[in-house]
């Protein structure tokens, strides 16, 4: 896990490496986080656990669920795939399963880097998002060095937006929302 600090130029640093690794073709197989049994709780009460992969039509996925007080409401199907790009196939809620005809692309192939943007669309949501930048985030008592991803997401007519610190090999350390809410890792 990637928890110990770095200065600034420490991340810039990584960055450069990631990048260098990344041009010689090298894998970054846990950049995105999703060993089964990895879990993530946040200030709002949230808890994220990572499950054993599985197949739904076809496809195999990783479900990643989403619970309050120890009770799953909502599932993410989550596809990591050969290139290192990970796509959001489906979401299970409430024992429904919703499927996307096309897959959102929730992060492309790792390392990511600032100015970087990828946008995808299922059905009448599209998703844009880009690398913002890397930003000093204290959560917890802890210090991380973060990419700061910010993601809109356009869905009949609506749009929200979200700024997503994420740490490579850690996960989401914050959310922030629109109108300034934060949602930061316990642990």
């Amino acid at each position: 896990m990637f928890r110990r600090r770095l200065p600034a130029l420490g991340a810039v640093l990584l960055l450069g490496n990631l990048a260098g690794a990344a041009a010689q073709g090298r894998a970054y197989p846990e950049y995105y986080p999703h060993k089964s049994g990895t879990h993530w709780t946040y200030s709002n009460g949230e808890t994220q656990v990572v499950g054993p992969a599985v197949t739904h039509r076809g496809v195999r996925v990783v479900p990643v669920s989403h619970q309050f007080g120890g009770k799953t409401f909502t599932q993410d199907l989550l596809e990591y795939r050969a290139d290192g790009s990970v796509w959001l196939r489906g979401v299970n809620t409430g024992g429904r399963l919703g499927w996307y005809a096309a897959p959102l692309n929730i992060y492309p192939p790792a390392p990511l880097t600032p100015g970087q943007r990828w946008t995808s669309a299922s059905g009448n949501m599209t998703v844009s998002s880009a690398v913002t930048g890397v930003a000093t985030i204290e959560t917890s008592g802890r210090r991380y060095n973060a990419l700061s991803i910010r993601t809109e997401t356009s869905a009949g007519g609506r749009v929200s937006v979200q700024t997503a610190y994420f740490v490579p090999g850690l996960g989401v350390v914050r959310f922030e929302t629109a109108d300034g809410s934060r949602v930061n890792l316990l642990r």
